[in-house]
């Protein structure tokens, strides 16, 4: 790395290209800044990892990041934060910001909720986790959570393509336990779900407010920065670059429609235990 100091990346990662609607929102928020982003391809879905193997893999991916001469770490991924979030903080917080999504989305649906009910859409190892109840317990004391586990959203979505009558009627299955506990918002616990909302909003019905991670995360990420002192100048146009674990090309092909902007060459960084776990999602 040539850069030094506030010039320095922004590292992302994520358990694959779901936390690339993540980095869109950074990425139009913060113009100036430059990003790289690592997605564990290799070893997705995360949604149904044990904890254990969770904190293992963000280990690994921050320590890559922070080789990279990341500046700041946001951890895109549900899972990986519902995990391993102390474990990272322990390990690297004192000398490099961390930003997660699970706390910045839990405060914010606790601002815009009307009446204090609640839903969560997230994969089997967030749910498992507790970390939202805990995170909207502190945010809203008052306020209820209804969690629904969607174990086969975020495959589905990965592959790709058009919106298919499976994603359709999953997501239906899935919203189904929310309409019953009449929540007025729900939380997008998975980076993945933005590329659906409007099934979701539609199985929901338009009265109920969505949030997802995107935004949240780019409000927090300038707030650190600027705190840290570590903003690049606001003159300059940064510049982001890829990095996955997996399949390259595949990475290229999935992850154009969920950054929404141009990739570029992806690299390719070699991990442990390069197997997907089957069944849920990341």
């Amino acid at each position: 790395m040539t850069a030094t100091g506030s010039e320095l990346p922004v590292g992302v990662f994520d358990s694959g290209v779901g936390g690339l609607t993540v980095l869109h929102e950074c990425l139009v928020s913060l113009p100036h800044e430059d990003f790289v982003y690592l997605g564990d391809t290799a070893r997705f879905p995360y949604g149904d990892r044990s904890p254990q193997e969770l904190r293992a893999f963000s280990l690994e991916l921050a320590e890559r990041l922070l080789g990279e001469g990341a500046k700041l770490l946001v951890v895109a991924c549900n899972s990986a934060t519902a995990a391993a979030l102390p474990d990272l903080e322990d390990a690297y917080g004192v000398t490099t910001p961390i930003v997660s999504v699970i706390g910045p989305e839990s405060r914010l649906a606790a601002e815009i909720s009307r009446e204090g009910r609640i839903g969560l859409l997230a994969t089997p190892a967030t749910v498992a986790s507790g970390a939202y109840q805990r995170a909207l317990a502190a945010a809203a004391p008052s306020a209820t959570l209804t969690s629904v586990a969607c174990p086969e959203l975020a495959p589905l979505i990965q592959k790709g393509g058009d919106v298919s009558q499976a994603v359709v009627d999953a997501t239906e299955r899935y919203c189904a336990p929310l309409r019953e506990a009449r929540v007025d918002t729900v939380i997008l616990g998975c980076t993945h779900y933005p590329l659906v909302r409007p099934v979701i909003q539609r199985a929901l019905g338009r009265g109920v407010s969505i949030v997802g991670s995107g935004q949240a995360i780019a409000d927090e990420v300038e707030r650190r920065l600027a705190r840290e002192h570590m903003e690049a100048r606001h003159d300059r146009r940064g510049d982001y670059r890829f990095l996955c674990t997996g399949d390259p090309d595949e990475f290229l092909r999935l992850g154009t429609r969920f950054l929404q902007l141009p990739l570029g060459p992806v690299g390719h960084v070699p991990v442990s235990t390069p197997l997907a776990a089957g069944g849920a999602a990341a």
